[in-house]
């Protein structure tokens, strides 16, 4: 499914096959097919390409949209997995209608959609192809905070080859767990982030931290620590969820570890609800973590919290 998503000027939603007529009208003008290999003004060749775009069966929330400013179809955009480059990443695209262009729609648009992309979707990244000649292209690319890595011939010409990367705003900067044992938490935890790749970052009398990345995790017995043991049934911190490159990684973590025990073992892999692949493991101070495998399968039913 091909959500619908707004701007403060557009509606971005599911190109349908009633749009055929406004979309041929958006690229009736010669020059909307400058930077084309085909003549799209020719009605022939756009609703042929709209077809094409009807035809789209990838990725859950990639596809094709049309773009619309107060009802009115100004354009089109697509984010789905590039024909060009390798890997079937997603690539960007937007087109708006000449009669239209200076008034930021294309920006506004690609903005939504690279937004939708990384952040909704989760991608690690997304592409986009732009001919080296259209500079106009090129510096909506600039405004959207796209890299450019190279340029190649795509598309049957010479294009430049650009990439949007998730940004840091808006993530954890850092989780901060305390502990009754400091040594008995460092015993497990310490065991487990390791094995995913984390590496011990600060440390002091009361803690210890391990980063990855920019974000890093803190286990301290800290001396201002109000309470007793932890408990995860109560208000506050239930688990922490963990993503985990493979379902074969994930297997292995499901058998425990030094310091932690195995839970809802009786529904391993599914007690999340499919596809949702993971593990969950309870340590001795009684938090949980939950091990997702990246790999999934796209299929079954929609997650479901187990406790």
């Amino acid at each position: 499914m091909t959500p619908e998503l707004t701007t403060d000027r557009l509606r971005l939603r599911a190109l349908t096959e009633a749009d055929t007529d406004a979309v041929v009208a958006v690229f009736a003008d010669p020059e909307m097919s400058r930077f084309f290999a085909a003549d799209f003004s020719d009605p022939a060749q756009a609703r042929a390409m709209v077809a094409r775009r009807l035809a789209y069966d990838g990725p859950e929330g990639q596809g094709h949209w049309v773009v619309e400013h107060e009802g009115e179809v100004v354009g089109v955009a697509h984010l789905r997995p590039s024909s060009e480059l390798p890997g079937a990443v997603a690539e960007l695209g937007y087109y708006v209608a000449a009669k239209h262009a200076g008034k930021g729609f294309a920006t506004e648009a690609g903005r939504a959609l690279v937004a939708h992309g990384l952040t909704t979707l989760g991608l690690p990244a997304v592409w986009a192809l732009v001919h080296e000649g259209n500079a106009a292209s090129l510096a909506i690319t600039q405004r959207l905070g796209f890299l450019d890595v190279g340029s190649g011939v795509h598309y049957g010409d010479g294009h430049r080859v650009l990439v949007a990367l998730p940004t840091a705003h808006g993530r954890p900067h850092h989780i901060e767990l305390w502990v009754p044992d400091l040594a008995r938490a460092e015993r497990s935890w310490g065991w487990l982030l390791g094995r995913l790749g984390w590496r011990e970052f600060q440390r002091w009398p009361d803690g210890v931290t391990w980063r990855l990345g920019p974000t890093y995790l803190v286990v301290e017995a800290s001396p201002a620590m109000a309470a007793g043991p932890h408990e995860r049934l109560r208000p506050g911190l239930n688990h922490l969820a963990l993503h985990v490159a493979t379902r074969a990684e994930v297997e292995e973590f499901a058998q425990g570890g030094p310091g932690w025990r195995p839970l809802f073992a009786d529904r391993f892999p599914y007690a999340g609800g499919k596809p949702h692949y993971a593990a969950y493991l309870e340590n001795e101070d009684g938090f949980e973590v939950e091990l997702v495998a990246l790999e999934h399968s796209g299929d079954g039913d929609a997650f479901t919290q187990p406790g």
